[in-house]
């Protein structure tokens, strides 16, 4: 039975997909209302970054941590040190303990909203998904697959705008240091630049959601 994490970085709800701007949540919930009938017996943890708690790499936590490394007990931490560190070892333990990673996002500013970069960063954690070695980093997520949702106005999957199209690259890159060489993109774009095909650009990610979420 395999796992998948879906993690989406939209502020609206799954309710308001169809308000301005939903196009990533729209084909994101037909690709999992897709894959949840196809594989019934996996289970599918939603993650909804807007709607839990995703700690910065601050003060706090490298002060945590430090006290940690020189051997001093969790108690040891303040409140504020302790309450952020146990929650970033949720998360890494949460991301670790599953197969497939789905990421939901719209384009902002040519990458994904920043509370994504904060969630990454709280799971790239050596020993956890990665490690070091005497021939460098490596990843430890061997054999798990991604999948990136993006949906941008314009478009940058091709053409001019492909130089700008940093958040595959960066969730690519990311997912190759952790070993995950599996990595898949679906781009719902154009719907800014072209406002009266934007309804067709709309169902036809949906399709094509659906049919990767029968497969992935």
């Amino acid at each position: 039975m395999n796992k998948l994490l879906y993690i989406t970085a939209h502020p609206f709800a799954n309710e308001q997909t169809n308000a301005p701007h939903s196009f990533s949540l729209a084909a994101g919930d037909a690709f999992l209302h897709a894959y949840k009938e196809s594989n019934g017996a996996n289970t599918v943890t939603e993650l909804h970054l807007y709607k839990t708690t995703i700690p910065h790499i601050d003060l706090d936590v490298f002060n945590g941590w430090g006290k940690l490394q020189q051997g001093q007990n969790f108690d040891a931490l303040s409140s504020e040190e302790q309450t952020k560190v146990a929650r970033l070892n949720e998360l890494v333990d949460q991301f670790v303990s599953h197969d497939k990673f789905v990421f939901v996002t719209p384009m902002w500013n040519f990458l994904f909203p920043p509370i994504l970069k904060a969630y990454i960063d709280s799971v790239a954690v050596a020993g956890k998904t990665f490690k070091y070695t005497e021939n460098g980093p490596v990843g430890l997520l061997q054999g798990k697959k991604i999948l990136h949702i993006q949906a941008s106005g314009g478009i940058y999957s091709s053409g001019p705008g492909e130089s700008f199209n940093f958040a595959p690259k960066y969730l690519q890159a990311i997912g190759t240091f952790f070993g995950i060489i599996d990595f898949q993109t679906l781009f719902i774009e154009g719907h800014a630049a072209q406002p009266t095909e934007a309804e067709r650009i709309k169902q036809e990610a949906v399709i094509k959601a659906s049919d990767m979420g029968a497969t992935f």
